[in-house]
């Protein structure tokens, strides 16, 4: 069997998500430096987009706009991007961060936005517990 990029990666994303949905699904604290994950992952994912962009051009209202499938992706990654807001915006409001600018960036960008609101936010209460007594 001969598998190209194209086939191999969405099975390392999906793999990664499993991780990271182990890694975050106990009770404890955020451990330290955790920010760091999704911060790599809004790079990655930047990188990959760049890739994309320069590759195939900039598509992306035209792959969602394609057929039914295309809407249905679309719809899926807004309700999920939205959804992710709506759990995040409250840590982010109690750290000090201003969910409307975020919701424009990750509007725009995506899970690359997503990833580097919930990174600030990990930071943040990182540096508060630190700071505190």
């Amino acid at each position: 069997m001969d598998l190209d990029l194209y086939e191999i990666l969405p099975w390392i994303a999906a793999l990664a998500f499993v991780a990271i949905g182990l890694m975050h699904a106990s009770d404890r604290p955020p451990m330290r430096g955790s920010w760091l994950a999704p911060s790599a992952l809004a790079a990655l994912l930047f990188g990959w987009s760049a890739f994309t962009i320069a590759r195939e051009g900039f598509a992306v209202w035209a792959e969602h706009t394609r057929n039914a499938w295309g809407n249905q992706i679309w719809f899926d990654l807004l309700l999920a991007a939205g959804l992710a807001l709506a759990l995040l915006f409250p840590r982010a409001r109690a750290v000090g961060m201003h969910p409307a600018r975020w919701l424009l960036f990750v509007g725009l960008s995506g899970s690359i936005g997503l990833f580097a609101m919930l990174a600030r936010c990990l930071f943040l209460e990182e540096r508060r517990r630190a700071a505190a007594p």
